[in-house]
């Protein structure tokens, strides 16, 4: 654990301060020493720190492998009693196409966690680290938030999360020896250790399985002259109170909820071929022609880290069928079935139960907020 030197505290006079709050935001996945000296140089300058955790309640992926709660003891155990009492860590939830949602959601954080001074508003800024190739998406970012400061955070070369996951993701015996040998370069002792005993968890045997999909992926399109654009399709259909969504039964996401949708066919323009994987997939005992009459919109969706498989558009088509009494019948999967439907009622829905941005699809139709995400 570091101790920063304490330049300011709780106690500290107004000029012995330059912030009353310093705000960080990342994801941290995982926790690696360019994230520690960006905190230890906002405790050094500010009375308070809050950490806001990006990419909360998202289900583990090997983009976003570790929780919330294993992120925030990651982040505590690189800290001493002093320094943890005045850092606020707190998770945020992605709201990968729409800003303004994102945006409203740091503020609002902000406002109720900032500690209010004696006969004024407290000076709040943002940190984090700059680097010359990062400027164009760091101005952007500032730009979200006109009304604090911009404060320039260390900058430690070669600190890159997803080159520390591609090695935790590797054999075992190779992480086992990373972790003793150069992963101490890049990783705090207390989050070598946290990591070491995730090798342990049925999680990480999970995703090192999905990390061996993934090349096999990759290895069936390596002699392609340029890196393949996937387009998909999914279907969004919701009848009273309840939506329309796939149980994966094998990696990646193995367990989780998923809109019914594929890839699009050469001859097909998209509506069909929505309307097939509804036909074919699930087998929904709805007429096409009442299908196409419930069409209530359609956006394309194309974050570009939204798919394991690499860069993929999906084109969503949102349904609204008629309110009955009784859902519509949906074929009965076999125990070989890749996927199985279902009808799930929205209050049940929440991020970390979905598979890859299938919530924030969800969301952008029917805004719906995660019970979580008010924490």
């Amino acid at each position: 654990m570091r101790a920063p030197s304490q330049l300011c505290s709780e106690g500290s006079a107004d000029n012995a301060c330059q912030y009353d709050c310093l705000v960080f935001i990342g994801r941290f996945q995982p926790v690696h020493h360019g994230h520690v000296a960006i905190m230890e140089e906002a405790l050094r300058r500010a009375r308070q720190v809050i950490v806001l955790v990006g990419s909360a309640w998202q289900a583990r992926s090997l983009r976003n492998p570790f929780t919330f709660d294993e992120r925030t003891r990651m982040i505590r155990s690189c800290f001493g009693e002093d320094a943890n009492a005045r850092l606020e860590i707190v998770p945020l939830l992605d709201a990968l196409y729409n800003d303004d949602v994102w945006v409203r959601d740091v503020q609002r954080k902000v406002r109720d966690i900032a500690r209010p001074q004696a006969n004024r508003m407290p000076r709040i800024a943002l940190i984090g680290a700059t680097h010359g190739n990062d400027n164009a998406r760091s101005s952007y970012y500032l730009s979200l938030f006109p009304q604090w400061e911009s404060v320039a955070g260390p900058y430690h070369e070669g600190m890159v999360a997803s080159h520390i996951r591609d090695v935790i993701f590797s054999e075992r015996a190779r992480v086992e020896d990373w972790l003793d040998n150069e992963g101490l370069e890049l990783l705090p002792g207390s989050v070598a250790q946290h990591l070491r005993g995730f090798l342990e968890e049925t999680a990480w045997q999970g995703l090192v399985e999905e990390r061996r999909l993934l090349e096999q992926y990759r290895a069936a399109w390596s002699d392609a002259p340029y890196p393949p654009l996937f387009i998909t399709v999914n279907a969004v259909v919701v009848q009273s109170g309840h939506i329309l969504l796939t149980t994966r039964r094998a990696a990646p996401g193995k367990g989780l909820y998923a809109l019914p949708g594929g890839f699009v066919q050469s001859q097909e323009r998209l509506l069909d071929a929505c309307l097939r994987e509804l036909r074919e997939r699930v087998r929904l005992k709805v007429p096409e022609p009442v299908l196409r009459g419930s069409l209530r919109g359609q956006r394309l969706f194309d974050e570009p880290h939204r798919s394991w498989r690499g860069r993929t558009l999906a084109e969503a088509f949102y349904f609204a069928l008629r309110p009955e009494q009784q859902l519509p019948k949906l074929r009965s999967s076999g125990k070989d079935s890749e996927e199985q439907a279902r009808w799930v009622a929205l209050a049940d829905l929440e991020p970390d139960t979905l598979f890859e941005d299938h919530f924030f699809i969800i969301q952008n139709f029917l805004g719906l907020h995660a019970g979580q995400s008010s924490f």
